[in-house]
């Protein structure tokens, strides 16, 4: 019979700073439920991490993910992209399940949201007042690190901290 142990390695101080180099991305995949069927759906969203190093996004509510996360908060993002050369799946990612959340309107801290979400994604400035347009933040779960072949990590939300 095979051996099925899991070939996970527990995080150690490089497989965190990779995760946190991967945090730096300006893009993820984000992975969430349909509203009406429950059905996997999978989206291109902007990304970012906010003042507090929490991961942000901005959606418009025209987006299929902007009712599925209001439905059902739980989701997955991807943060990494295959390189220019060689097999895709020895370039490293991060897979991180987390629960979204709608920022308000009103919050008290969207200002200062608003204001570092620009400074590294300035074309939003022609969008990110419309009225259908909202932050919502990921609070991570968990999540998986392949840094390459035989380089798999699972890691807290401790260990993707910056």
């Amino acid at each position: 019979m095979p051996d099925r142990r899991d070939p996970t390695l527990p995080a150690d101080d490089d497989a965190r700073a990779l995760a946190r180099t991967l945090l730096q991305s300006n893009h993820a995949a984000l992975a969430y439920a349909d509203p009406e069927t429950a059905s996997p759906g999978i989206s291109r969203i902007a990304f970012g991490l906010g003042p507090d190093g929490g991961m942000v996004t901005l959606i418009s509510a025209l987006a299929p993910h902007y009712a599925a996360l209001a439905t059902h908060p739980a989701c997955a993002l991807m943060l990494g992209e295959p390189g220019a050369k060689g097999d895709p799946l020895t370039h490293p990612r991060l897979m991180i399940r987390a629960t979204a959340a709608f920022v308000a309107p009103n919050a008290p801290d969207r200002p200062a949201l608003r204001d570092h979400w620009l400074s590294s994604h300035p074309k939003a400035m022609l969008y990110i007042d419309f009225a259908d347009f909202a932050f919502v933040r990921f609070t991570r779960v968990s999540a998986l690190l392949n840094g390459g072949f035989a380089r798999a990590y699972r890691l807290t939300p401790a260990d993707m901290q910056l």
